[in-house]
């Protein structure tokens, strides 16, 4: 005599289903927050960041509002600046914070635009994250004069 299971087979199944259905949703839900939090941050700055070490921002400033403000920037983070370099239509500042080898690159696209190019180099090694909080202190230093 065969033991009779607490559930007929199409049950069984149809709850495994639903059970993967919940778990799956519990799981994308935390990607989805986190996916929409990331796009926020990027969206509402307006900041471009790769994975090779490189944050960018165009700001609607004068060269010398934004060079000003990414040098307050740096200040306030205690990067040291090693040099600034006007070639053409390009203003590169050279900086060091312990390891890490910092190049800003400023770009005159018009009178009132600059598009700023910030990447963080550890030995071989890009630091996307100082380069993004470079352009995020300069953007701020911008918005407070």
């Amino acid at each position: 005599m065969k033991a009779a299971h607490p559930m007929p087979e199409p049950l069984r199944g149809r709850r495994a289903r639903l059970v993967a259905i919940a778990t799956a949703a519990l799981l994308l839900g935390g990607c989805e927050a986190m996916a929409i939090t990331a796009f926020g941050v990027g969206a509402s700055t307006g900041v471009a960041q790769t994975l090779n070490g490189r944050a960018y921002r165009t700001f609607t400033a004068p060269v010398g509002d934004v060079k000003h403000a990414t040098l307050a920037a740096l200040n306030r983070m205690g990067i040291k600046v090693v040099s600034s370099k006007r070639t053409g239509n390009e203003e590169v500042i050279l900086a060091r914070a312990a390891d890490r080898e910092i190049e800003i690159t400023l770009e005159v696209l018009s009178p009132n635009s600059t598009r700023m190019r910030s990447v963080t180099t550890q030995g071989l090694v890009y630091d996307s994250a100082t380069s993004l909080e470079i352009v995020l202190q300069t953007e701020k230093r911008m918005l407070n004069g």
